[in-house]
């Protein structure tokens, strides 16, 4: 018994080690694309995002206002309490973990494009561009609609990447938290439905 778990044991670290290594590797690869267009292009999708995340659901929102849609209205909080969640649950993970940026672990391998504050793991940017793009395919499953949700989420993901500001292990967990939220809130958007709007 005392053999498998010592060699439980080695195997996981093994793993550990060679996932950390794939992890650095793979962020030093991005983070290598050097073109101007595709630097230019990263940085310029990695700062839509909050401005796209925040935007769609006011925007939604102060049409429903405007043209008194209560259906647009609805859809507008549960977008909007879909990309909050994502964001409340991403900040509580990153301060729990706690985990170096790449260009603070590694800084003779990636270079830092832009700096942040709040530690790696998981992506907040990613986790509300995938909120948000989740909700939106939820709510309109339209091929128009879910073909420039997907490629921008995508390219925020990427971009942070390219960016330096984190690894693709951050990423990866941002997207499937952020999915994941949307998809969670749609139950919860039922029950407040019923607080709202009585339904």
């Amino acid at each position: 018994m005392k053999r498998i778990t010592l060699i439980s044991l080695f195997s996981l670290l093994c793993l550990g080690m060679q996932a950390q290594n794939w992890d650095i590797n793979t962020v030093h690869r991005i983070n290598s694309w050097d073109g101007k267009f595709i630097r230019n292009y990263n940085k310029v999708i990695s700062k839509t995002e909050p401005y796209v995340a925040i935007g769609v659901p006011v925007a939604m929102a102060v049409t429903a206002w405007i043209k008194d849609d209560k259906a647009l209205l609805k859809d507008a909080v549960y977008i909007g309490t879909s990309v909050a969640g994502a964001f409340a649950v991403t900040y509580g993970m990153k301060y729990l973990i706690d985990r170096e940026r790449p260009y603070e672990k590694y800084p003779d391998r990636v270079h830092p494009y832009s700096r942040e504050d709040s530690p790696s793991f998981p992506s907040g940017h990613t986790s509300t561009a995938f909120a948000l793009a989740t909700s939106l395919c939820v709510k309109y499953p339209k091929w128009y609609v879910i073909a420039p949700s997907a490629v921008w989420a995508c390219s925020v993901g990427v971009s942070r990447m390219n960016e330096g500001v984190h690894y693709p292990s951050d990423v990866l967990t941002g997207a499937v938290l952020g999915a994941g939220c949307a998809v969670a809130n749609i139950y919860i958007n039922r029950w407040l439905n019923k607080w709202l709007f009585g339904e």
